[in-house]
């Protein structure tokens, strides 16, 4: 069948982008809305051997109002191949061969251009892999077993009572040297991590192509409590790909020991009669960075040394009672241990005839979508320790944990 061919003016432009594949081109247009083209394609094989059916989706540009036309030229000779939406097509040579496709609302245009490789039928693909690893025990010491994600704790147990912000971050270190490249002959020159699946950075229409780093051994640095996806795109010297994805799982835990609570009295003016302790919470469906639960542990004594009850023939004084309460970012209250008997705070391996502990649980559906009913949000809260008596206390312990995994 003969090809439609493009007109001499436009074959002149197109020659002068042929060695920038990879790119976006738009033409300036008078049409309403902005054009942009975008394609993505995939086959049975993720490396294109000849004689296989790649199937091209167009279906991402832009505007999607039913206003465009579609043209491909699948081989870079300037003359479209066929037209729609999506279409298939099939290489029976081997080569980088440049695809290009073109819309238009009949007032204007845009274009995207990327290269494929196409390989021999009988090339032997590379084979991507990330080295899994966690550490050996969580911030309590519990032995953590895992083989295929890489789970982290962040643990940050000498935390001073002027820094009650949890903000920190680390360092992930990233592996690919048991990768192979498939074949004796050949080597991995490119080892590229998109640490991002749901945000195409280069829209290329593929938003797990994205090159955040490059290495075979990378840092991958700044990285908050969370969870994540990454994946690492290898291509060997031949052109073949394959990649490898994997979970990473980051928990945290904050301690802060031995520090004051003032008594709650209307005289009291001691800032340290309330304390907060802002913390960044993550619960978002769409890119699976949700967390699991947060736990607050506050350890304090019952009656602090030298209390003497003021009120003789009253209620005790000197036995000490500290609650727990935690706040979105629109200062709803989410939780609190108020309704923790007295008797009832020996949850806790420091919990004795001296010492009480009180622990407050949030699980992750406290933390969804803040417009259903018992439901709060995630982002900025505040866990707030209140001194319930008139008496000036010495706290042993407050934790606050962060579990992804």
């Amino acid at each position: 069948m003969m090809k439609l061919q493009f007109g001499p003016v436009l074959m002149a432009f197109m020659m002068l982008l042929v060695g920038l594949s990879g790119c976006i081109f738009e033409e300036e247009n008078t049409s309403s809305g902005e054009l942009f083209a975008v394609f993505s394609f995939s086959s049975s094989n993720e490396n294109i051997r000849v004689g296989d059916t790649v199937s091209f989706d167009a279906s991402s540009s832009t505007p999607a109002d039913g206003s465009l036309t579609y043209r491909w030229d699948f081989d870079g000779d300037l003359s479209v191949d066929k037209t729609g939406k999506t279409a298939e097509w099939s290489y029976d040579s081997v080569g980088i061969k440049m695809v290009i496709l073109t819309i238009s609302d009949g007032f204007g245009s845009s274009e995207q251009i990327r290269n494929l490789t196409i390989v021999d039928a009988t090339a032997v693909a590379p084979i991507a892999e990330i080295t899994q690893y966690n550490d050996a025990e969580d911030c309590e010491d519990n032995e953590i077993d895992e083989s295929t994600k890489i789970v982290v704790w962040m643990c940050h147990y000498d935390k001073s009572q002027t820094d009650r912000d949890v903000s920190e971050t680390t360092t992930i270190s990233l592996d690919a040297s048991n990768s192979d490249a498939g074949d004796p002959n050949e080597y991995i020159p490119d080892y590229d991590w998109d640490l991002d699946l749901n945000v195409d950075a280069d829209n290329d229409g593929d938003a797990e192509n994205d090159v955040d780093l490059s290495g075979e051994s990378v840092n991958w640095n700044d990285v908050q409590p969370g969870e994540y996806q990454i994946k690492l795109n290898i291509v060997n010297s031949q052109g073949l790909v394959d990649s490898d994805t994997i979970k990473v799982y980051v928990s945290y835990a904050a301690k802060w020991s031995d520090f004051e609570m003032a008594g709650n009295t209307s005289a009291n003016n001691d800032p340290n009669s309330e304390l907060d302790f802002d913390v960044t919470i993550s619960y978002d469906k769409d890119t699976g960075n949700t967390i699991r639960k947060v736990v607050a542990e506050l350890t304090y004594p019952q009656q602090d040394d030298g209390c003497i009850d003021t009120v003789p023939g009253e209620e005790s004084n000197c036995r000490a009672q500290l609650e727990i309460f935690a706040f979105n970012e629109d200062d709803e209250e989410g939780g609190n241990t108020a309704n923790t008997g007295l008797d009832q705070r020996d949850d806790g391996e420091d919990c004795d005839e001296e010492n009480d502990c009180v622990h407050l649980v949030m699980s992750s559906y406290l933390f969804g979508d803040a417009e259903n009913d018992n439901t709060y949000g995630d982002g900025d809260w505040t866990f707030d320790i209140r001194n319930d008596k008139r008496n000036t206390l010495q706290v042993e312990s407050f934790v606050i944990r962060l579990v992804y995994v």
